[in-house]
């Protein structure tokens, strides 16, 4: 009877034990006590429940802190709205303090197809006449021609198959027509068999063509007793394109009456994009031997592969680089060019690298002719000749402070440089603008609504002082007179500038007094605005300075709104930490309560089978 009650006591122990412990307030208890995690297992009272509400209780205080830390987050926002907003009107303000600004001027060309003209602030004003007898081009180097091997350099026809020859465009394998009869043509054809193909099947058709092939000129020509006609829009194949042979190529040899049709342009042609070995050219590229190619452009040291690089990786290379120069294949003339990015008279200085290859010799631009760059040469006024590098002539070239014009073509055309006052007055209308944007947003957060069912709501910087101060000293500084000037100017309403009168933004009021002022007295709305002591926009810059600089008050404020959460935080981390441990705590009461009750529960049941076994007896 005891050994069965041992072992009742055993398996309950066994099950508490192997229960898992329920989580409190986010933590767990040790694995030792995990039985007595089973909430009234023993005791029959849900303790967890209790432990959570008490946790509850705690964490009422941190509800405040948060409401509180989102206010403080929804005003450093708005603030940093308002913070760009005087961000932008001091831009307008510092460009009106500018006093090079009011030597705005404006440029007018006489005829805008021979030259365009801009300005700078403090430009010369007056007239002038530009005179172009040359304009500016950029140097260029033009490689030997025919750079590319002829497709039979022997003459050998039946050793250049179609679809492997040194054609700019590959040939593609279909049918082409001649005299309205189709002609097949395979990639692995030679040249020799096309020529047959092109006799037989024309013969067949009872007008026989001939081909043949100049080895010295490069070209294949087309001849017949009678008129000759290519091509069809049933053609599958390029052969003829390719050819560069073309029905208004025809010329008749009015001695023999044979006409004839001969490609338009040499045929053989560099392979751009095969290795550098395999480009088709007359003479091989080839590098050190180890992969290591160089040449030099103006001084600037080209690298190449010619195992691993192609044509067009090179002329990329070159381009890109610093040399200062673009580099492409002419396939027109067959022959390679290097241009220089700049226009006027200056060379191009190259040479392949001793024990580095020969890219320039077997491109043929070391032995290329140099076409030297040209300056544009002009007068001013019929005055002595100049010189631009370039075709747009800068102050420095034609001594006209301010003044930059660009040439479009040589002839004659005359620039009028004026003061532009419309530039200064559309500055001063933007600052308005902007002006009345900041003031308008700040007020904005202040505004308190009432809302439908009487509730009132205050605005997200209702009652900030710091905001309330930057409206009204804006709106003061902005409208306050400057004793300090001598001019008629003194205030902005002496520019037809007012207060709304309803709230902080302003209002050209008088358009009239603006222009006015602008036209007749410009030295005046200079001093005005630009005075470095006493200038409004000196005073409205140093108020912004103060409010949005690196230690403005608007700045330091939102680093105090900043710190104030950052303390809630803390406040509402350090609470936390604090329920976590009470949690604990208390879930360690329960559990040894727990614990007891159990213990309590066996030795009930241990007597209780000691009775009944007595009983029994």
């Amino acid at each position: 009877m005891s050994s069965v009650t041992s072992t009742s006591s055993s398996s309950l122990g066994s099950f508490l034990n192997s229960t898992a412990l329920t989580a409190i307030g986010g933590s767990s208890t040790s694995s030792g006590n995990s039985s007595l995690a089973i909430s009234g297992l023993a005791s029959g009272m849900n303790w967890q429940n209790v432990v959570l509400q008490l946790a509850a209780a705690e964490r009422i205080a941190e509800t405040p802190w948060n409401t509180q830390q989102t206010a403080l987050a929804a005003k450093n926002t708005a603030f940093t709205s308002v913070q760009d907003y005087l961000a932008t009107l001091q831009a307008d303000v510092k460009a009106l303090q500018d006093p090079v600004f009011y030597q705005s001027a404006a440029a007018q060309t006489s005829d805008a197809t021979i030259a365009t003209a801009s300005t700078q602030p403090g430009a010369a004003l007056g007239s002038f006449t530009f005179k172009v007898s040359q304009m500016a081009t950029a140097a260029q180097i033009n490689g030997a021609g025919n750079a590319g091997k002829v497709l039979a350099p022997g003459g050998n026809l039946n050793a250049v198959t179609v679809g492997t020859a040194g054609f700019g465009t590959p040939v593609t394998a279909g049918t082409f027509t001649i005299n309205g009869t189709q002609i097949d043509i395979a990639t692995s054809d030679t040249l020799q068999q096309v020529f047959a193909n092109i006799l037989s099947t024309t013969t067949a058709a009872g007008n026989p063509v001939t081909a043949s092939y100049d080895s010295g000129a490069d070209t294949i020509s087309l001849s017949s007793s009678n008129d000759i006609v290519l091509g069809s829009a049933t053609d599958t194949s390029n052969f003829l394109q390719v050819a560069q042979m073309f029905n208004n190529n025809e010329a008749l040899d009015t001695g023999t009456g044979i006409h004839s049709i001969t490609s338009s342009l040499a045929l053989g042609h560099i392979q751009q994009t095969t290795s550098l070995a395999n480009t088709n050219l007359q003479t091989q590229i080839f590098d050190d031997g180890t992969g290591h190619g160089a040449f030099t452009v103006n001084g600037v040291t080209i690298n190449y592969n010619a195992t691993s690089d192609n044509i067009q990786n090179v002329l990329d290379r070159i381009t890109n680089s610093a040399a200062g120069v673009t580099a492409s294949y002419d396939a027109l003339n067959n022959r390679f060019l290097l241009t220089d990015k700049n226009t006027g008279d200056m060379g191009i200085v190259m040479q392949d690298v001793v024990g580095k290859g020969n890219f320039l010799a077997a491109t043929g631009l070391a032995s290329g002719t140099l076409q030297h760059g040209k300056n544009l040469l002009y007068t001013i006024n019929d005055g002595p000749q100049l010189v631009s590098q370039s075709n747009t002539i800068a102050p420095v070239s034609s001594g006209i402070t301010g003044l930059s014009v660009n040439i479009l073509k040589p002839d004659t055309a005359t620039v009028s440089i004026s003061g532009d006052t419309s530039k200064i007055s559309t500055a001063i209308q933007q600052f308005i603008t902007d002006y009345n944007a900041a003031q308008t947003a700040i007020g904005a957060e202040q505004i308190v609504t009432t809302g439908s069912d009487g509730k009132v709501s205050p605005g997200t910087l209702t009652g900030d002082q710091i905001a309330s101060n930057i409206a009204s000293q804006l709106r003061s500084t902005a409208f306050s007179s400057l004793p300090g000037l001598s001019g008629a100017i003194k205030m902005l309403s002496d520019l037809g500038i007012q207060t709304n009168g309803q709230d902080n933004t302003l209002k050209l009021t008088d358009t009239a007094a603006l222009t006015s002022a602008l036209s007749n007295n410009l030295s005046g709305v200079k001093s005005f605005f630009s005075d470095a002591t006493n200038g409004w926009a000196t005073q409205m810059n140093t108020f912004l300075d103060n409010t949005i600089g690196d230690n403005g008050t608007l700045v330091n404020h939102q680093a105090t709104l900043t710190a104030q959460s950052n303390n809630i935080t803390t406040q509402i981390a350090n609470l936390e930490k604090k329920i976590t441990s009470d949690s604990a705590h208390w879930t360690a009461e329960f559990q040894a309560m727990e614990l007891a009750q159990s213990q309590i529960n066996q030795q009930l049941s241990y007597l209780s089978q000691q009775i009944s076994s007595t009983k029994a007896a």
